[in-house]
């Protein structure tokens, strides 16, 4: 299951709550859309749309059966998920998270640098969290001119690293 949103808080007493959106597809709040919320190592419970609208930054959802504050108060801090047959189609050269983090990367010479372990989204681009197997994390920003080869299925990544980028 992938997580699309993280619920913080309740708002009003209808048993709407206030998610944080931790995906790129609107349409996965839908009026209608299946969910799973889930929380710890508890069994995601399954969940359906029946309203939602944006407020202050913050997508505000209720779910079908739930409308009172007192049934969604124990949701606070779980996330919302997905189950992979449930996840969209992307572009050429667009890829999901889980698909990155974990592959090797190389460099273009063939020497290996290490894995990526982690992707910040903090603009224009996504960076590339790359764990050396000696030394401090490398980060690699996911533009053409450094990521020439992405391999989802082997889980190798190529880079040519502009200058100063491993220092």
């Amino acid at each position: 299951m992938f997580n699309i949103g993280k619920i913080v808080n309740t708002h009003g007493v209808r048993g709407e709550v206030k998610v944080l959106r931790i995906t790129d597809f609107e349409d996965r709040f839908n009026v209608g859309n299946t969910m799973y919320i889930a929380k710890d190592k508890d069994q995601p419970i399954p969940v359906e749309v029946v309203s939602h609208r944006i407020h202050k930054g913050f997508d505000l959802l209720q779910f079908k059966g739930i409308e009172n504050i007192n049934d969604v108060e124990s949701f606070k801090g779980a996330f919302l998920k997905v189950a992979e047959d449930q996840l969209n189609e992307l572009e050429e050269d667009a890829y999901y998270y889980h698909e990155i983090i974990g592959s090797a990367v190389y460099l273009t010479n063939g020497e290996e640098l290490g894995t990526i372990k982690e992707i910040l989204s903090p603009g224009a681009n996504d960076v590339w969290v790359v764990n050396r197997k000696e030394g401090k994390d490398v980060l690699i920003p996911y533009i053409e001119d450094v990521v020439k080869e992405v391999d989802v299925t082997n889980q190798k990544v190529v880079i040519e690293p502009m200058e100063g980028l491993l220092d």
